[in-house]
This record gives structure tokens, C-alpha cells and sequence, in this order.
């Protein structure tokens, strides 16, 4: 018998009963991954940006004040319809014009982009303007460029601001400390420095850009004082691209000097070369005509 047991003919036949019994727990442990996949796929699903929006989910979503994606979502939608010149868009205008006065960046910077796709609106129009006045230098960016659609050129001296260094300076005074080093690339919300004020309170002050840093002028363990610069920030490689498209509409002789710096720069990009050369030859042949 125990010859049998050990046969070599055996044990293959013992091995698929052995499998057999671990088959319950294996059909378990699938069902739970296909559980999870499921339900991986559906928050993917729901939170992704290209996923088509019904009328009602618009107007639903841009009012989701607790969830900023869902309004994210609604705004993207709202601008590819009137891309499409779809005039249903049109009855989302005045929640536009609400969300561009709203207390969250996220919004009004997006608004301001979005208010852009059609030029024909007084409304935009004129929420674009007041945008120009925002705190947040991003907000009054895309506030500038959506304006030059609109032939409106009063957000000139922001596209301008695009080309030249951004001052970050010090909100209070204090110690500052910072582990970033000149030519840093940040991204909008980055932390850049730590401030230690005089009631042991240490302030963290974030990037309100994308870009690098161009320049530190406090370094780690100085006394700063309200107002002072700390250091500057180069804008990222797109804003300065499209600021430089932008201005070859509106930009004067004035600008032609910050804009031919680009176009002899042997520190950017052959993209933002060429641009800036093309902007320059743009300005040029306007300025000749308006002669």
C-alpha cells in the first residue's frame, strides 16, 4: 500500500484534489479584485474630465461648491459647447459671472479662461476687466489673454508682467528659512519659504505661480520685513508662450525691447524663440501701418 502512495503515477491526481479544495478562497480573493477594479474604474469614471455632462449634471455640478472638480468639470463642458456654439451654453453665463467674483482661485482663474471662448459677451467682457484687478497674478493672466479675444487690449502691462520677473515678498516680518535654490523649478503652490514671526507663528508663504526662480535675494536665518523681496520667479515656458502670442495683437513699440530679449536669448526654448521673433515682426508691421 505504501508503495502505491509514493508511485510517481499518483501524485499528480492528489495535487488536483489539493487544488481542488483551495478553489472556494481563490474564487473569493478574484471576486474581491474584480470588486475593487469596479469600483476603481467608476471613481475614475466619475472624476474624469472628458466624461460628457448632461444639462442637469452641469447646472448641478457647478454648484457643487463642496467638491471643486465637479465645478472644474461643469466650466470645461460649458467652454467646449461654446466652442461647438451651442447657444444652450448661454444659460450657464450668469453662474459664470458669479463663479468669476468667488472666494477660491481655482475658479476664478478657470472662469477667466472659459469667458474667453466667446468674445461676443458683454457680460464676460466685462467680468474679464474686473478680473484684471485680482490678488492672484494667475487670475489676472488668463483675465488678460481671454481679454485680447474680445480686441481689448487693457491687460497689456499683466502680459508684459508675463516677460519680466514675478517679486514674491514677505508677508510679515520674521526669520525666514528655505531649502530652494536659484533656477528651482516650482509649481503654483509650491512652498517657498518659511517665516518664523515674532510670536513663534511660522507663516509658510506658497508660490503663486508655476515657473523658476529666478533670483533669492534673503537667505536662510535673515530678519525679513513685511514687503521685502525675497526672491523673484521666471514664468513657466507656456505663460511666457502665450503672452508672447498675445501681444503680437496688441503689443506697441514700447514692448518690442522685453520681446527681442527673448528672440536673442540663448536660454529658452527654439519654441519661445521663434515665437518671440514672430512677435516682434508682428508689432513692427503694426506700428508701421498705424503710421
Amino acid at each position: 500500500m505504501a508503495d502505491i502512495e509514493n508511485h510517481p503515477d499518483m501524485r499528480p491526481s492528489q495535487g488536483r484534489a489539493r487544488a481542488h479544495r483551495r478553489a472556494p478562497g481563490s474564487g473569493w480573493i478574484l471576486g474581491l479584485a474584480i470588486l475593487f477594479l469596479g469600483a476603481t474604474f467608476l471613481a475614475w469614471y466619475f472624476t474624469w474630465f472628458g466624461r460628457e455632462l448632461s444639462d442637469a449634471d452641469i447646472s448641478k455640478y457647478l454648484n457643487d461648491d463642496k467638491n471643486p472638480r465637479h465645478v472644474q468639470h461643469a466650466l470645461l463642458q460649458i467652454q467646449q459647447r461654446i466652442e461647438r456654439g451651442d447657444a444652450n451654453a448661454k444659460n450657464w453665463y450668469p453662474q459664470l459671472v458669479t463663479l468669476s467674483q468667488n472666494s477660491e482661485t481655482e475658479y476664478r482663474l478657470t472662469t477667466a479662461w472659459v469667458m474667453g471662448f466667446d468674445p461676443k459677451s458683454a457680460e464676460f467682457h466685462d467680468a474679464l476687466k474686473r478680473l484684471l484687478q485680482d490678488q492672484e497674478p494667475i487670475v489676472r493672466r488668463n483675465a488678460a489673454l481671454a481679454l485680447v479675444r474680445f480686441g481689448d487690449a487693457s491687460g497689456r502691462s499683466e502680459l508684459i508682467a508675463v516677460l519680466s520677473p514675478y517679486p514674491v515678498r514677505a508677508p510679515v516680518d520674521g526669520l525666514m528659512a528655505s531649502s530652494l535654490k536659484e533656477e528651482a523649478e516650482v509649481a503654483r503652490g509650491s512652498l517657498l519659504v518659511r517665516i518664523q514671526h515674532a510670536n513663534n507663528e511660522i507663516i509658510e508663504l506658497r508660490s503663486p505661480l508655476a515657473g523658476r526662480i529666478n533670483k533669492i535675494f534673503k537667505s536662510n536665518g535673515i530678519q525679513v520685513a513685511a514687503g521685502d523681496e525675497i526672491l523673484n520667479l521666471n514664468s513657466d515656458e507656456d505663460s511666457v508662450w502665450e503672452a508672447l502670442r498675445a501681444l503680437s495683437l496688441i503689443g506697441t513699440r514700447e514692448d518690442l525691447p522685453i520681446i527681442q530679449s527673448y528672440a536673442d536669448s540663448a536660454n529658452v526654448s527654439n519654441r519661445i524663440r521663434e515665437q518671440a521673433k514672430l512677435t516682434v515682426k508682428q508689432v513692427e508691421r503694426a506700428a508701421s501701418q498705424a503710421k
